[in-house]
This record gives C-alpha cells, structure tokens and sequence, in this order.
C-alpha cells in the first residue's frame, strides 16, 4: 500500500499560481496511477487529473484543462500539481491517491491523507 502526502498549498488571488506536492511512502512503480482529486465542504470529493507513473501520460477534468499541469519525478516518488490561473472555484481541500488500474471515482480509494488547503481570493 502506498501512502501518499500532500503539501504546498496556500492562499493566493484569482489568476495567482499554486504547485501542489504528493510524496509516495515508497518506490511507485511504473503501473501506478497517481491521482489528484479535490473537495469542497458539503460537495463530494471530486477527480481534478492523474498521471501514468510509467509513461507519464496524464489525465485532466475539464474544468481544469489548460490551467492545471500534473507531473512527477520519478527518482524522488512525488507527483507534482502545478495550477495557474487559479479561480475562486478551485478553492477546496486537495487529495492525491494512489492506484494500478484508471479510475477516477474517489469512492475507490482509501487510506487519504489529510490533504492541502488551496484558497482562492478574489
């Protein structure tokens, strides 16, 4: 089981910058999937963008698209978010998880961390 550790969220104005971290437990293997998710009190916890830890191919919601940025290094074990032009919208808790098959629904991951604060002023 990995565990996975967010960090490197803040406060920050409309159209502002954020890069979120997510450090594994362990080596993450070429099969795994490293996913970010997001949620906002009272709203269910909802899949912002993924990574192939292998190949690198990512994986984006459309509400994110062109604004978000997901990599990782794969010498460190950490998958980065990178998010720019940030909207009062994105405002929320964020997650990442760890998986080896593509699925995007929260509700199949356990074992979350305590996630990372992104505020959004306008």
């Amino acid at each position: 089981q990995v565990q996975m550790v967010e960090s490197g969220g803040g406060t920050v104005q409309a159209g502002g910058s954020l890069r979120l971290s997510c450090t594994a437990s362990r080596r993450v293997y070429s099969s795994g999937i490293v996913y970010w998710f997001r949620q906002i009190p009272g709203k269910e916890r909802e899949f912002v963008a993924a990574i192939r830890w292998g190949f690198g191919t990512t994986y984006y919601a459309d509400s994110v698209k062109g604004r978000f940025t997901v990599s990782r290094d794969k010498a460190e074990n950490i998958a980065y978010l990178q998010m720019n032009n940030l909207k009062p919208d994105d405002e929320a808790l964020y997650y990442c998880a760890h998986g080896t098959s593509y699925d995007t629904s929260a509700a199949s991951y356990r074992n979350w961390g305590q996630g990372t604060q992104v505020t959004v002023s306008s």
